[in-house]
C-alpha cells in the first residue's frame, strides 16, 4: 500500500501520553517507512485538559496568559485560545478549575468555577463573541454559579446578604439575579456525559467522591444541587433537572444552560466540526487515531468512534493501551483495525512508563505491515 498522505488524530493515553506526543511518534514513523507522505497531524481533547492548546493549535489560534483565579479563589496564571481570527475563544474548565490544582487538598463542597468565568469575560473583552468550552477534568460542584458571579449573575441569602456560592453553601441562596451584562455572547460547550444535574446518577453522587467527597459530603452537594436547581426555575423559568449532560463538570453543565444561555454539545462531534475533519481528511489514504484505553465506552462518543464515523470510508488504524472487551461496535461505525500496544502482560503501573516505547514499536510494525 502507498501513503501519500495520512491523518493523524489521537486523544491522549491519559496519564501516559498527550495527544501531540502520541501524534508526533505516529508521524516519526510513517516518515520513517513512507518519506514522501504528506501528513496532517491534529491533537485531539474533547473537553478536558488540554483542550485549548489542542484545539488552538489544530486551528491555526493562538493562546493568550491572563491572571485570574483558581479554584480556591487564589491567584493563577491561566490561559485560553483565540481561532476564528480572533472571534471565538476555547476554554477548558480544568484551566482554572481542574483537578490537578486542587491536588493534596481536594474538597467539593470548597471549590469554585470562578475562574472560569474570568476566563469567558477576559475573551470577551478581547473582542470574542463566540466560546467553546471544554467541561472535562474539574474539581468543583457548584453547579457553575462561580463563573455565573464572574459574570455579573449576583446570589442573595435569605438575609439578602451577597456571596458567591460554592458546592458547601449552593442551599443558603434564597435569589438570584442574572447578569445582562454579555447579551451578544454564544458559549458552547463540549460535553461527553449525559448525567443529569442531580439525583442517584447526578453530579454529586457520580463525580463528587473523585473530588475529594465523603458520603455525607455527597448527600449535602446533591442536596444544594437540588435547591439551586429549584431557585433557577424560580428565577427563569426552566426546570434545569431535564438537561442532558448537566451534571457535567459539578453542574456547570447546566450552570452554563441557565446563567449564560448556551448549550452543550458533544465534545468529539463539536471539535470534529471545529477542526473541519471532513475537509482535512479528503485525499487521505488512511487515518490513524487512538485513545488510551478502548472498549465498549468508546463507540459512545469518544474519539475513536467520532473518527471512525467520519472517515467516509478511508481506512481507520486506532492504536490504545489496551483492548477490553467486544467491540465489533467501531467496526460497524468505520473502524478498521486496533493495535493494543503493550507487548507484556502487566498492570499499567509497569506499562505506563513504556508507553511511548511501546508505541513507537507497534506504530513500526503497523508501518511495515502497510509498505510490504
Amino acid at each position: 500500500m502507498m501513503l501519500n498522505k495520512a491523518v493523524i488524530i489521537p486523544d491522549s493515553f491519559k496519564g501516559t501520553l498527550s495527544s501531540v506526543q502520541v501524534c508526533e511518534i505516529i508521524e516519526k514513523s510513517i516518515k520513517a517507512h513512507f518519506p514522501e507522505c504528506e501528513t496532517l497531524s491534529v491533537p485531539f481533547s474533547d473537553g478536558g485538559e488540554g483542550f485549548a492548546e489542542c484545539m488552538t493549535k489544530a486551528c491555526g489560534g493562538k493562546m493568550l496568559e491572563m491572571t485570574g483565579k483558581g479554584p480556591f479563589f487564589e491567584d493563577i496564571k491561566c490561559r485560553f485560545g483565540l481561532i476564528d481570527g480572533g472571534k471565538t475563544a476555547v476554554i477548558e474548565t480544568a484551566e482554572a478549575a481542574g483537578i490537578t490544582l486542587a491536588a493534596g487538598r481536594l474538597d467539593p463542597e470548597k471549590t469554585t468555577t470562578y475562574g472560569v468565568g474570568l476566563m469567558i469575560k477576559q475573551a470577551y473583552e478581547a473582542g470574542c463573541r463566540s466560546v467553546l468550552l471544554g467541561l472535562g477534568g474539574s474539581c468543583t460542584n457548584d453547579g457553575g454559579c462561580g463563573a455565573a458571579a464572574a459574570l455579573g449573575a449576583r446570589f442573595f441569602t435569605k438575609g439578602g446578604k451577597d456571596f458567591i456560592p460554592v458546592g458547601g453553601t449552593l442551599e443558603e441562596i434564597e435569589r438570584i439575579e442574572l447578569s445582562q451584562d454579555f447579551p451578544d455572547i454564544s458559549i458552547t460547550a463540549m460535553c461527553d456525559v449525559d448525567i443529569p444535574l442531580y439525583g442517584e446518577n447526578g453530579a454529586a453522587y457520580i463525580f463528587a467522591p473523585q473530588k475529594g467527597a465523603s458520603p455525607s459530603a455527597v448527600k449535602r452537594l446533591d442536596k444544594g444541587l437540588r435547591h439551586l436547581a429549584d431557585k433557577l426555575s424560580e428565577c427563569i423559568g426552566r426546570d434545569v433537572s431535564d438537561i442532558r449532560g448537566g451534571g457535567a463538570a459539578g453542574g456547570l453543565g447546566a450552570g452554563v444552560c441557565a446563567f449564560m444561555k448556551g448549550t452543550l454539545k458533544g465534545g468529539t462531534a463539536a471539535v470534529l466540526e471545529a477542526v473541519r475533519f471532513r475537509e482535512i481528511i479528503k485525499g487521505a489514504d488512511i487515518i490513524f487515531t487512538g485513545e488510551g484505553k478502548i472498549d465498549s465506552q468508546s463507540a459512545r462518543g469518544k474519539v475513536i468512534s467520532g473518527v471512525a464515523s467520519a472517515s467516509e470510508g478511508i481506512p481507520v488504524i486506532a492504536f490504545t493501551g489496551g483492548i477490553d472487551g467486544d467491540i465489533s461496535a467501531l467496526y460497524k461505525m468505520g473502524l478498521t483495525a486496533a493495535f493494543a500496544i503493550n507487548t507484556m502482560p502487566e498492570n499499567l503501573a509497569s506499562s505506563a512508563p513504556k508507553s511511548a516505547g511501546n508505541l513507537e514499536a507497534t506504530a513500526d510494525n503497523v508501518m511495515r505491515l502497510l509498505s510490504c
